[in-house]
């Protein structure tokens, strides 16, 4: 197993379920139905453009939970910053920033002691073929670990990106990153849907990574709860091979 940024972070606290649902209620009744199984959330585009945002990630942690809100913020950088001000006086622990260095420069100069900013590399449902039409020459990797590497630089703590750059991200960029995978897709339970680039939680702890994002295998499954503590038994079992 490749070296991650934080051994001490417990197994449990790995798993980050995203809440791409409609509303705050939907989301809250997701979280009770995964009860004690997961302790961090993610909060993404839907819930805000719905109203919703503000006033669950403040729920989430009056519950003791983690927040990670995810807008892949991408404006003129004095506005990033004050996002970012607006998202760290919430008290989320997790944010995304999209686009070119100054970007990347202005969250983290305004993020809180709490916040991290983490800085979106490719998304995982493009590929190569996705990326040349939108303008980009390179292969998704050399992307991945230029864009890793500059966030670095200018002072992000981390960055998102598909299990499948994980190892080589740990390798260029070594233990001082950290790594969120989205795009994760349990053996067991691998729904068809627009993720094209996917890993197994197994492949990306042991390539490195630090927290696992799990959206549709886990709101969609029949139990919740028993879908979230099956990916926690197999982080687990990653974490101790």
């Amino acid at each position: 197993m490749l070296k991650c940024l934080s051994m001490h972070i417990p197994a449990s606290s790995r798993l980050i379920v995203a809440l791409d649902v409609p509303s705050a209620n939907d989301a809250l009744s997701l979280v009770d139905a995964i009860g004690d199984a997961a302790d961090f959330y993610k909060v993404g585009l839907e819930l805000f453009a719905a109203g919703d945002g503000h006033t669950l990630v403040e729920a989430l942690k009056k519950r003791g939970l983690r927040v990670f809100v995810d807008l892949k913020l991408f404006d003129v950088p004095e506005t990033v910053a004050r996002a970012t001000a607006q998202v760290a006086a919430l008290g989320a622990d997790f944010l995304t920033v999209h686009g070119n260095d100054a970007i990347m420069q202005a969250a983290a100069d305004a993020r809180s002691t709490q916040l991290k900013i983490l800085a979106v590399t490719a998304l995982t449902s493009l590929d190569s073929g996705d990326l040349r039409d939108l303008g980009f020459s390179c292969d998704v990797r050399e992307l991945v670990l230029s864009r890793a590497q500059r966030a670095l630089k200018l002072g992000c703590d981390g960055v998102v990106s598909s299990g499948l750059e994980v190892a080589a991200l740990r390798r260029t960029c070594g233990s001082d990153l950290v790594v969120v995978t989205p795009g994760v897709r349990p053996l067991t339970n691998r729904p068809p849907d627009d993720q094209k680039r996917v890993a197994t939680p197994t492949q990306i702890i042991r390539d490195g990574g630090d927290y696992l994002v799990v959206g549709r295998p886990i709101r969609d499954a029949a139990n919740p709860r028993d879908a979230a503590l099956a990916i926690q038994k197999e982080i687990a079992a990653s974490l101790s091979a």
